[in-house]
This record gives C-alpha cells, structure tokens and sequence, in this order.
C-alpha cells in the first residue's frame, strides 16, 4: 500500500465527510519535530454544536481519532467507516492514553483549525492509517473509544 518512508518526515490525510456529514473536507498534516510529530488540522463543514438533551449526547466538539485500517470505506451508511477499526494503539494502553487519541475538534460555526505536538510517534510509523473525525465528544476514559459516537469524516495518511 504505503511505503515505509515519507519525504522529509511528513505526512497528509485529506478528509471526507461521508454520509452522515457530507460537507466535511479537511486536511491533516503531519510533520516531524524534535522528539516527535506536529500535527495541525483544518476542517470545514462540521455539525454546529448542540448541547446535550435528555439523554441524548452533544454533538461536538468532535471526537478526532487516527484509527489502525487506512480505509474509509464508507459500507453502512447509517454507520459509516467501521472498516477503519478502533483506535491505533500499538503499546496496548488503555482509552485516553492511546496514540491515536487526539485533542477534541471545537466547531466554530462548522469550522475548526488546531496544532498539537505528539511523541507517540513520527509521520512513517502512521502511513496508512485513517483519520476520523465523530459526532460526540471524546470522553478520554469510557473502553475502548471514549464514547465519541458516528463517524463522520475519513481519510487515510500517506506521504506528503
């Protein structure tokens, strides 16, 4: 699929919304830093946010997750991009403290820009891997994903 390397320790997934949010699209990149990854995203066209009613849960600010399968292959569209698998967790930590586990994405009026260090990794260890952004919040501590419901954007890492 994706080659072990990438140019000068970078990386891209480009998002999609899929059927359950459609007017997603967004950017995610990658980039090598001392001591571990830079990672800054941009994305337009996420639900506005709605508090929590009842017993229904808010939707945003957004679960953002890199996820172990590098498709986002939509299949059910009622719930999206499961071929992705759960969340990328190569040292087998428990929810909240897994590599893949990102920062929440705050919609402003459907957009959203973030920059965030990691040293989980570098960009060659996530090439081909997907990127998902969810409906609800990330918790950080319900097993195994944090309770941060449908999946509603993909795209999968490759070299930049």
């Amino acid at each position: 699929m994706y080659g072990r390397e990438s140019v000068n320790g970078a990386a891209v997934a480009y998002l999609r919304g899929g059927p359950l949010a459609p007017h997603i699209t967004g950017v995610v990149c990658f980039r090598d830093v001392p001591g571990g990854c830079e990672v800054w995203v941009e994305v337009s066209g996420l639900p506005r946010y709605r508090p929590a009613m009842g017993s229904e849960d808010p939707v945003g600010p957004h679960g953002f997750h890199l996820h172990m399968h590098g498709t986002c292959t939509v299949g059910d569209p009622e719930d999206p991009f499961q071929d992705a698998g759960g969340h990328w967790n190569p040292d087998g930590q428990p929810h909240g403290n897994h590599a893949g586990d990102f920062p929440v994405l705050f919609s402003n009026n459907g957009y959203a820009r973030m920059c965030f260090f990691t040293n989980r990794f570098k960009a060659k260890d996530i090439l081909g891997k997907a990127v998902i952004i969810h409906r609800n919040p990330d918790d950080y501590r319900t097993q195994p994903a944090g309770d941060a419901g449908k999946r509603l954007a993909c795209g999968v890492v490759q070299p930049y």
